[in-house]
């Protein structure tokens, strides 16, 4: 499928949106992590759908949706976390990208990089002071030309299983 960008609409996803999101959130999950049997797929929506309904109701989450001729082509998230700072600012805003999740038909066309634009504008317009995000090697190209790079302070992590 070849796009004409100039037809991509992007619309900000509401709470009425949720199961929509779900459903694309699995497809990422299964191209990452390979099928799963249909009990887990089950307990993963119903989870997600809980924790995208709440998310956005409370504006922790900002998500948008490219779309073309109604048809969902592409989608990003981002988490919005208040988190204490230092004496210059005691509390901040901090976003994390996730979500980004464009149907294979549709990839290295560009439409990533319009649902990446309108979550970093929204950042920019919303007094975010960091944004991050976790990429696959196939979609750090894209992150690294929008001008994300190596984390400022050394990043380590504590996974409990």
């Amino acid at each position: 499928m070849t796009l004409d960008l100039s037809n991509v609409v992007l619309s900000r996803i509401d709470s009425s949106m949720v199961e929509l999101l779900v459903k694309y959130r699995i497809d990422y999950l299964k191209e990452l992590q390979g099928e799963q049997e249909v009990s887990l797929l089950e307990k993963t929506k119903e989870q997600l759908e809980i924790f995208f309904r709440e998310a956005l109701e409370q504006e922790r989450v900002v998500a948008y949706i490219a779309s073309i001729n109604g048809e969902p082509i592409s989608f990003g998230a981002m988490i919005i976390k208040k988190i204490p700072g230092d004496f210059c600012k005691p509390v901040y805003l901090e976003g994390d990208i996730l979500n980004m999740y464009t149907v294979p038909a549709a990839r290295k066309q560009g439409v990533s990089a319009m649902v990446l634009q309108k979550l970093l504008e929204y950042a920019s317009g919303s007094g975010i002071s960091k944004v991050s995000l976790h990429t696959t090697k196939a979609g750090e190209r894209l992150y690294r030309k929008f001008g994300f790079g190596e984390p400022i302070y050394p990043v380590l992590e504590f996974l409990s299983l």
